[in-house]
């Protein structure tokens, strides 16, 4: 029987097919598969958050380089000047704005993709597609922003005669870390936002905490050697300071801590790929309750 003919007999039986698609309740499956079908609608969704971000803007994408460049002007002003922040032998503007590219990216990421699927309520309740998709395009839509303040930077470094060694090649990996960071955390905080609305609130105060936890005004070297081991289970030192020298360490001869390098490749890893699992696990009620 060919399907024509099935789908007359279905029709004159007076059965209504129908087809329910929901997760898999199985902890251990992630169907990946399935989100890169979706492909084309992570690129949508993605091309989406640019335009919104910018949208009635009076200075559009300028924004992106603005933000890292004010607050890298007030802490050289407050921090680099008053206070003697020490900066490990780097002009302390660049010392700043290295650390503000991955620390602006990463806290921007973070709140919009923890609130992508509560601002997405009505597309979710409506239309099927992977859930993963939405914060994961808040993450990649981080991503042009930067890429221009990257830019900047780019600028700075021919100011300051900044010269690049081979270390420079590892710059690609610790935003990759960055970004599968802020993937991680920022979807697991996602799901959980569905169900406690306190997570927009919490976020905040999570951000601040994490940024004088991070070295970003102060270097890695301030923190008593007995407490680096501590210090090196925050993924956000291990790239931000693996950062700095891959981009600065022609400047004062840094070299790549590979041991907090390690430990922020695995903590993230492994935040990654818990938060990938539990967001499965909480999907089946997305729907229901957001």
């Amino acid at each position: 029987m060919d399907k024509t003919a099935s789908a007359k007999s279905v029709i004159q039986s007076g059965e209504i097919p129908h087809l329910v698609i929901e997760p898999t309740r199985s902890w251990a499956a992630l169907n990946l598969r399935d989100v890169w079908a979706y492909r084309e609608l992570l690129y949508f969704l993605t091309w989406r958050d640019v335009r919104v971000r910018y949208k009635q803007t009076a200075l559009g994408a300028s924004w992106a380089v603005l933000q890292p460049l004010a607050q890298m002007l007030i802490f050289t002003l407050f921090f680099g000047r008053l206070a003697k922040m020490p900066s490990d032998g780097l002009p302390y503007p660049l010392f700043a704005y290295a650390a503000l590219m991955p620390w602006t990216f990463f806290s921007n990421a973070l709140t919009t993709s923890s609130n992508s699927l509560v601002v997405s309520s009505g597309l979710i309740t409506k239309v099927y597609f992977p859930r993963l998709i939405m914060p994961a395009a808040s993450v990649l839509a981080g991503l042009v922003d930067f890429v221009c303040a990257f830019a900047l930077f780019i600028g700075l470094m021919i100011w300051y005669q900044a010269p690049l060694t081979v270390n420079v090649l590892w710059f690609p990996v610790y935003v990759a870390l960055a970004a599968m960071l802020a993937l991680g955390a920022g979807t697991w905080l996602a799901a959980m936002n569905v169900r406690f609305r306190d997570v927009r609130y919490v976020v905040p105060f999570l951000i601040q905490f994490w940024m004088f936890a991070s070295p970003v005004i102060y270097p890695m070297s301030l923190v008593p050697e007995r407490y680096r081991w501590l210090y090196a289970l925050n993924p956000l030192s291990g790239i931000i300071e693996g950062m700095r020298a891959s981009l600065l360490g022609g400047i004062n001869g840094a070299r790549i801590d590979w041991m907090s390098t390690a430990a922020a490749a695995t903590v993230t890893a492994a935040l990654l790929v818990y938060a990938a699992y539990d967001f499965r696990r909480m999907e089946r009620g997305f729907a229901d309750v957001i």
